[in-house]
């Protein structure tokens, strides 16, 4: 049996558009990245690698993403399991922070 492993990122979120540290904060998708996902559901169909099974972080972002890429390939029934063990890294104090601020305070 061949087993195919597909690593779909979650799409912009809010704090990504605006170069914020995001770490276990749970903040949603921008527009962008809402369409990010879409994408990612169609080029999923497209070629044919349709999932059997997903796994996600308790994050929303994720959450939303898997949602809407499932959907995009039209497989919104599958079973999703939920982790907070792929939720991702935490940047403690550094949530919520500015990327740019924070490299040009700390190096």
């Amino acid at each position: 049996m061949t087993i195919k492993l597909i690593l779909l990122r979650h799409g912009e979120s809010e704090w990504n558009a605006k170069n914020l540290f995001t770490g276990w904060v749970d903040v949603h998708l921008s527009a962008s990245g809402e369409s990010e996902a879409k994408r990612g559901g169609a080029l999923l169909a497209e070629r044919g690698l349709l999932p059997d099974l997903v796994h996600t972080s308790l994050l929303r972002r994720a959450i939303h993403t898997s949602q809407l890429a499932l959907d995009a390939c039209d497989r919104h029934w599958i079973p999703v399991s939920r982790s907070w063990r792929l939720n991702e890294r935490h940047y403690g104090a550094l949530q919520g922070k500015d990327k740019k601020e924070t490299l040009a305070a700390y190096g």
